[in-house]
C-alpha cells in the first residue's frame, strides 16, 4: 500500500528498506535522543533494525500496528517513519500515532503530510475510529504537526512516557473519524 502527496509518499516498510532505515537511525542518533525512549547500542546495527522490521511485519500481519516509511517522491529516499501502533479493536477501534523525520528535512512540512497520509489509512483501510498522540510540551514542532493535521488537545499527563531515561510530561491529542476531513 502506498499513499502520496505531491512531495512524499508513505508505504509499508519492507525488507529492502533495512539499510536505509539503519542509515537514517545512525545519522540522526543524537538528534532523536531527546525525543524518544533510550535505545541500546544494538539498535544501531543491522541486527537491531532487522528485529524492528520483523516486528513491523508481524504487526501488519496481526493488525496490531502499521509501520510506514516516509519517502521523498523525487528520489525515493527514506527520510522518516510514521507509525500507527497499539491498535485496539472492538469498542475502541483506536491506536497511537508516532513519527520521526530526518533532521535535515525538519521544518518543511513533510511530517505533517506524512501524518495526514497515515490518518487517511487509519480512517480508511485501517478501519479505525480514533488516533491518539502525545507530545512533550517543549517539543513545539511536534505539537504544530499534530495541530496542523487536525488533532485536538485532550489534556496534560504528568510522567507519561520515559524519554531518554526520564519520565516526561506530555500533552495528549486525538482525532476521531468524525473530525477527519478526508
Amino acid at each position: 500500500m502506498r499513499l502520496d502527496t505531491d512531495r512524499i509518499y508513505i508505504r509499508r516498510l519492507e525488507w529492502n528498506d533495512l539499510n536505509s532505515l539503519l542509515d537514517l537511525r545512525i545519522r540522526n542518533r543524537e538528534f532523536f535522543k531527546p525525543f524518544e525512549p533510550s535505545t541500546p547500542a544494538s539498535h544501531y546495527t543491522v541486527e537491531g533494525q532487522r528485529s524492528i522490521l520483523e516486528k513491523v511485519q508481524q504487526n501488519w500481519r496481526n493488525g496490531s500496528g502499521y509501520g510506514f516509511g516516509i519517502f521523498l517522491k523525487n528520489n525515493n529516499s527514506l527520510i522518516g517513519r510514521v507509525n500507527l501502533s497499539n491498535v485496539v479493536r472492538g469498542a475502541w477501534e483506536s491506536c497511537t500515532l508516532g513519527y520521526f523525520l530526518d533532521e535535515q528535512y525538519n521544518g518543511q512540512g513533510f511530517t505533517t503530510e506524512a501524518v495526514r497520509l497515515a490518518l487517511q489509512f487509519a480512517f480508511g483501510p485501517g478501519g479505525l475510529h480514533r488516533v491518539q498522540a502525545g507530545a512533550m510540551p517543549r517539543n513545539k514542532a511536534s505539537i504544530r504537526v499534530l495541530e496542523k493535521a487536525g488533532f485536538r488537545y485532550d489534556g496534560f499527563s504528568e510522567y507519561y512516557l520515559k524519554i531518554n531515561g526520564v519520565w516526561e510530561h506530555h500533552n495528549l491529542y486525538s482525532i476521531t473519524q468524525e473530525y477527519w476531513d478526508i
